[in-house]
């Protein structure tokens, strides 16, 4: 998730044009590997069930049911986290991770909840998005420092946040924007906590913003808000916006899934119609995206977005330059639609350019950019 400093992120994105379309037009294809869903119980809190695959910049992570875990594509910064920086067009063990519960994927890091609510980090780490008190990146797992508890990770573009079972919320890495909620810009290379949020229930990152979910529904945000020319440093309440249980942030855009299944979008929308109210105008308020019901998570890429209904299907729209959307089609989508082939999915990830699903019977299945190879050895 590398962000650039003018509007749109650069290195992000990722896609090379030359090489749209290669993977089936964005049919969704199996990556062969194989996971199994879980839900967190915390004595706190309960958050939504654990994110046992995730989408990076340019590589795929996954948990299987032994606690291992698994990645695939690009691997510059080590984010995959086998010893190497080579590259790898088929998933390879990360290195002395067991018992893993949950990952999460930046644009060239990585991350794990170990079962003890430990959180393993690898790859890139220049603004110290590893947590481990410095800046030097690491090809194999390390600890991040002083974090335990921690029940749910997500990664921004070179940071991190972390949710711990006690409802706080801690990050760390690049702080441009306020993104660690400190009240500061100030980069942390190690876990701080992020200021007047307790009794936290679910987070997303996004490129340089972040959102929570309280346990009466309320949605919070920091850091980022390009379509408003708005930067705040601490979280600051989204208005007119209630009933949430679910959330995701994308480049430059926010997701909720409210109490009744409908899904509430605000943000940028000129390049992909990522807000899916059939419009290419920013909102800088929440609106519903038009024809979704019965929604159970979002999951949000540079300027796409994806939906798992609770029939078990995957919904999508926004931008297809990669055919990261899954329908089939180039063309960009104001309106949501069916992701092709999908049924039985338990849960969703999105990247700036693909996509992932994970299907209640372990297997994962992959659509969109494939340059790194981070579908999975199509």
């Amino acid at each position: 998730m590398q962000r650039s400093d003018g509007p749109r992120m650069s290195r992000w994105l990722g896609v090379c044009l030359g090489l749209l379309f290669v993977v089936g037009c964005g049919q969704p294809t199996t990556t062969g590997d194989s996971v199994e869903e879980a839900s967190v119980d915390s004595p706190i809190v309960r958050t939504r069930p654990r994110a046992r695959v995730a989408a990076g910049g340019e590589h795929s992570l996954s948990v299987r049911p032994n606690g291992t875990v698994w990645a695939v594509g690009s691997n510059a910064y080590g984010q995959l986290g086998n010893g190497s920086t080579t590259s790898s067009t088929v998933p390879v063990q990360v290195q002395g991770v067991t018992g893993a519960t949950a990952v999460a994927s930046g644009n060239d890091h990585s991350l794990a909840v170990m079962a003890d609510g430990t959180v393993r980090a690898w790859g890139g780490n220049r603004f110290g998005q590893l947590g481990t008190g410095t800046t030097t990146a690491s090809s194999t797992p390390v600890q991040v420092q002083g974090l335990t508890g921690a029940v749910a990770v997500v990664a921004g573009d070179e940071w991190s946040l972390a949710l711990r079972f006690d409802g706080t919320v801690w990050a760390w890495g690049n702080n441009h924007y306020g993104q660690l909620g400190t009240g500061t810009t100030t980069a942390s290379s190690t876990p701080v906590q992020v200021q007047g949020l307790s009794g936290i229930t679910a987070v997303a990152a996004g490129t340089d913003h972040a959102l929570a979910v309280k346990p009466d529904g309320t949605v919070w945000a920091w850091g980022n808000a390009y379509v408003s020319m708005f930067t705040s440093t601490t979280p600051v309440q989204v208005q007119g916006l209630t009933g949430a249980v679910d959330v995701a942030a994308g480049t430059l855009f926010s997701l909720v899934v409210r109490s009744d299944g409908t899904v509430w979008a605000w943000g940028y929308n000129a390049d992909g119609g990522e807000l899916g109210d059939a419009t290419k105008s920013g909102r800088t308020t929440p609106a519903a995206v038009q024809g979704l019901t019965g929604v159970t998570a979002v999951a949000a890429g540079q300027d796409h977005a994806l939906a798992l209904r609770s029939d078990g299907t995957v919904w999508t729209w926004g931008n297809n330059d990669a055919g990261q959307r899954g329908d089939g089609t180039p063309a960009r989508q104001l309106l949501p639609v069916a992701v092709q082939g999908m049924s039985g999915v338990s849960t969703v990830a999105a990247a700036p350019s693909h996509s992932l699903a994970l299907r209640y019977d372990g297997t994962v299945w992959a659509w969109g950019a494939n340059f790194a190879g981070q579908l999975g050895g199509v």
